[in-house]
C-alpha cells in the first residue's frame, strides 16, 4: 500500500500551479482547511477558480485568498458572510457561478462517481435553468456575464410528468479537505458539520489532498468507521488538533434563572 502522507502542508500544495481549479471543503467555516489554504496563500498562487460552499469570511477560510485578488472566479451556493466578496462580484473583480446548495453537492459527488451530469428538479422554472443570473458585472451596474439557459427535460416519476434540469458535474484539479482524522493509507474521518462538504469536495479532486487533525497507523480506524476511503486521497498532512477554529456568528442565550436579574 502506498504510505500517502507528506512533510507540510507546503509540500502537499507545492505544485498547485496558477489557474488551477479547486474544489475546497468546509461548511461555513467548520472545516475549513486552514493549514492548506494558509500554505497555498503563502506560495502566492492565483488566478484560481474555486468550487466551495462558500468562501469564508473577511479574514478566515478563502477570505484570505480572495482579500489578495488570487480567486478570479467562484461557485458557490452561499456568499452571505464576505463583504469583500460582495465587493469584488459587484465591481466586476470576480466571477460568480451561484449554484442551490444540494446541487452543488451532488455536482461534486458526480464528478468523483464518474457521472458527467444528471437531472434535477431544483431550479426549474427559475434563472438556474431559464439563464441570466449574473456571473460576472462590469463594474457599472450591468451584467457583463450571464448563465446560460441549460438543457429542461420531462420525465414521468411517480406517477406523473415532471420538469427536470440538466446540471453537470464538477472535476476540480484539486481538493483541499479537512478531516478529524486519517491513515497513512488516506482513510479519513470526519466530524460532524465538517462532513457536509470535505468528502465531496474530497471526490471530485483529480488530487485530494488532506489535513488531518490526527495521524494514525493503517488499521487503527475501524473500518466500519471510515467515512471516505482513501482510494480519494492522494497526499495527507498531520496539523494537530490544536490549530484554531472559528465560527461565523457566535450566539448565546440568557439562562431563565437569570433573566431579569
Amino acid at each position: 500500500m502506498i504510505d500517502k502522507q507528506v512533510a507540510s502542508p507546503a509540500e502537499a500544495v507545492a505544485d498547485i500551479p496558477d489557474g488551477a481549479i479547486l474544489a475546497v471543503g468546509g461548511f461555513g467555516l467548520s472545516g475549513n482547511p486552514m493549514k492548506l489554504i494558509e500554505a497555498l496563500h503563502a506560495q502566492g498562487t492565483a488566478d484560481l477558480s474555486v468550487v466551495s460552499n462558500n468562501c469564508g469570511v473577511d479574514d478566515w477560510g478563502l477570505g484570505i485568498l480572495l482579500a489578495d485578488k488570487r480567486i478570479r472566479k467562484m461557485t458557490s451556493s452561499y456568499v452571505g458572510e464576505n463583504k469583500e466578496f460582495e465587493r469584488q462580484f459587484l465591481s466586476g473583480e470576480l466571477e460568480l457561478e451561484l449554484t442551490p446548495q444540494g446541487t452543488l453537492a451532488e455536482k461534486l459527488r458526480a464528478g468523483g462517481a464518474g457521472i458527467a451530469a444528471f437531472y434535477t428538479q431544483t431550479g426549474v422554472g427559475t434563472q438556474v435553468a431559464e439563464g441570466g443570473l449574473p456571473r460576472r458585472y462590469d463594474g457599472s451596474g450591468g451584467v457583463a456575464v450571464a448563465s446560460p439557459a441549460k438543457d429542461v427535460r420531462t420525465f414521468e416519476v411517480a406517477g406523473r410528468a415532471r420538469e427536470f434540469v440538466l446540471e453537470e458535474a464538477i472535476v476540480a484539479d484539486y481538493a483541499l479537505v479537512h478531516a478529524a482524522k486519517g491513515d497513512r493509507h488516506g482513510n479519513l474521518v470526519f466530524s460532524k458539520a465538517a462532513r457536509n462538504f470535505n468528502p465531496l469536495a474530497a471526490m471530485s479532486g483529480r488530487i485530494c489532498i488532506a489535513q488531518v487533525e490526527e495521524l494514525v497507523e493503517p488499521g487503527e480506524i475501524d473500518p466500519d468507521a471510515v467515512h471516505l476511503p482513501g482510494v480519494y486521497v492522494h497526499r495527507i498532512v498531520e496539523v494537530g488538533s490544536d490549530i484554531e477554529k472559528r465560527i461565523e456568528r457566535r450566539t448565546v442565550s440568557i439562562p431563565a434563572s437569570t433573566e431579569g436579574a
